[in-house]
């Protein structure tokens, strides 16, 4: 599973392993060889990807808020990790308009704490703060976003996001960009899919929502397009930095973007579409009339400089990346899987599908 090996026997950090991406990392870190340490809210119910891989008795496992800034320093001067990847957040669009406050307290907060914590334990050699595709000012125009645009947001959330990014770079250029001092580094990416998601108001958790439910799903926004990528993708990018970081230093400093060929976004009739080519249990409906709340229609990422400097680009096509994404709620939803065994299976089949695209992490 490579990233030069730089991860086994190694303390590993991270924030919001409770969470969808948070973790599916920690179980590609502890197949990886480290010691992995989790600090998050407990999950939110017996379907999360967290609870439903045990993951519990596989890993450190710690409830704490990142709000709480305190709690958080103390867990990382007694674990003394190596490296340190922020993945707690509110991560949801429609729920920053419900909760703006509870949004902004934990996205940027929580930031700044996991940035002091980071500050006051010296055995970091290495840390990412991973935030979103939405930190840009979205001019929905047709050409992707790189990592010196200007951060944005019209929604609580997006806004949060771009207010992280920030937070980030101030830390980086304060405290951090000094030798001796921690290597750290923003990633940003986003709609992120794969088994294990079972948030509300996204897309295919609410595709097998319905599908379980027996009813057709109402698409909101179904020309809407984005940069869908399995999450195994992004996560690559996220250790693959993490690992140049703690080898090569501060000239992979800053932020990052990880997301699929600029010429593969998808609206969310196509991924829908996709899936029922591929799983014909489904079905939708477009109701009339579109929200009120702003969401963007166009957006994608520029990744060329992760091409071009960590030698990174994405291991999956489209249909590929359905394809995992399908197999991974089969297993969710059968009673007898291993839903564990899954994971590193999908894992595996990721890596040998990076290593046949030649990427570099991968040999």
């Amino acid at each position: 599973m490579s990233f030069q090996n730089i991860y086994q026997g190694k303390k590993v950090l991270i924030t919001g392993h409770t969470g969808f991406k948070g973790s599916w990392m920690a179980i590609w870190l502890k197949e990886l060889g480290a010691d992995v340490y989790g600090y998050a809210l407990a999950p939110q119910s017996e379907m999360d990807n967290f609870v439903i891989c045990n993951l519990k008795s596989q890993i450190n496992h710690y409830e704490g808020d990142v709000r709480d800034g305190k709690k958080l320093k103390a867990y990382f001067q007694e674990v003394q990790p190596d490296f340190a990847f922020h993945l707690a957040a509110q991560p949801l669009v429609l729920l920053s308009y419900q909760d703006p406050v509870g949004t902004f307290d934990t996205n940027l907060m929580g930031t700044v704490n996991f940035w002091e914590a980071v500050r006051a334990t010296p055995s970091v050699k290495a840390a990412v703060n991973v935030t979103t595709d939405k930190c840009y000012d979205n001019k929905e125009w047709v050409w992707g976003y790189r990592e010196n645009d200007p951060m944005g947001g019209k929604d609580p959330y997006s806004a949060s996001k771009g207010c992280s990014e920030l937070i980030t770079n101030s830390y980086l250029e304060s405290f951090f960009s000094i030798e001796g001092t921690c290597n750290i580094a923003s990633a940003r990416a986003g709609n992120v899919i794969g088994g294990g998601d079972w948030a509300m108001d996204r897309i295919v958790p609410d595709y097998f929502r319905a599908v379980k439910e027996g009813r057709k799903l109402e698409i909101r926004n179904p020309y809407a397009t984005r940069p869908w990528q399995h999450v195994l993708e992004p996560l690559s990018g996220y250790l693959n930095l993490g690992a140049e970081l703690y080898i090569k230093g501060k000239d992979f400093s800053g932020g990052w973007n990880f997301g699929p060929e600029d010429m593969t976004n998808y609206s969310v009739k196509e991924l829908i579409d996709e899936m029922l080519h591929l799983d014909a249990d489904g079905g939708y409906i477009i109701p009339e009339g579109t929200s009120k709340l702003h969401e963007a229609v166009l957006l994608k990422l520029d990744i060329s400089k992760a091409s071009n400097y960590l030698k990174w680009k994405p291991a999956l096509g489209f249909k590929a990346t359905v394809a995992f994404t399908l197999n991974g709620y089969k297993d969710d939803l059968n009673s007898e899987a291993n839903i564990y065994s899954s994971r590193v299976g999908q894992i595996n089949e990721y890596v040998q599908s990076a290593k046949l695209n030649q990427i570099e992490w991968a040999q």
